[in-house]
């Protein structure tokens, strides 16, 4: 299993618990020093995780990256698009074009980009016939709330997208789905969580506490594993109830 962004406190939990259900797992961050303490020693090629250089902005890296993990492990069992970041509190009327540029650029390009090379190496492998894609969105993708412009309008559309590449990507025996976290505290969402809004916040969550990241990991590991094998083109929503409850 390959996972994008893995520095970041999604990626370095995903990829605890993938470790953890005894998965080998290739890490990909632009600064390697962020995953020296993710990774293990590869003396032997199960249940290992190792760090590689991705610069998800650069197709090369990408390229160079997914190689260096099919040439590692020989087959590539699941692409995780984690990668991602925020734009802090901004309105469609804050951003500059550059913003909006970048939004897109990081939270949604790449993810064509790593399950497109994804793809043409599992056709080339003669001893893989399946994969999965697992791309990470979010509950703006269906809740609507000011100041997340663009960065909910990139994990619409990255749920979107999920749909058209499972649709499309069946043909060649891979799997597309999405996780949609619901609010979870973590260093960049802190300051909106904490903030003054945070009692209208958790009033809206009908379980009436922000998700942890352990939430995540039974849908999670569902889509990552065989369990999930007649299953493409959903996203689940991990969020308290959140995208259910009353206006």
């Amino acid at each position: 299993m390959v996972i994008t962004g893995a520095s970041s406190d999604f990626g370095h939990h995903f990829a605890r618990v993938l470790h953890g259900a005894g998965a080998r797992v290739v890490l990909g961050a632009r600064h390697l020093e962020h995953l020296n303490d993710r990774v293990t020693s590869p003396q032997s090629k199960d249940n290992v995780a190792i760090a590689a250089t991705l610069d998800v902005n650069d197709a090369g890296s990408c390229e160079s990256f997914l190689e260096t993990a099919a040439s590692y492990f020989v087959r590539i069992d699941g692409l995780i698009n984690n990668a991602g970041v925020l734009a802090g509190a901004k309105t469609y009327t804050m951003i500059y074009e550059a913003d909006w540029d970048y939004m897109l650029d990081i939270n949604l390009k790449p993810a064509w980009r790593l399950s497109n090379i994804y793809t043409e190496l599992l056709q080339r492998n003669a001893e893989q016939q399946h994969g999965s894609i697992i791309n990470i969105a979010s509950i703006t993708a269906y809740r609507t709330i000011k100041g997340q412009f663009p960065y909910a309008v990139s994990k619409a559309a990255l749920v979107k997208a999920t749909e058209v590449m499972a649709l499309e990507g069946a043909r060649y025996g891979i799997r597309v789905n999405a996780l949609a976290p619901g609010y979870i505290l973590t260093d960049v969402s802190r300051l909106l969580l904490e903030s003054d809004h945070a009692d209208e916040f958790m009033k809206s969550i009908p379980m009436c506490r922000y998700s942890e990241f352990e939430d995540l990991d039974g849908p999670f590991l569902l889509l990552a594993s065989d369990s999930s094998s007649f299953m493409t083109g959903s996203t689940i929503v991990i969020d308290g109830g959140h995208i259910c409850a009353e206006l």
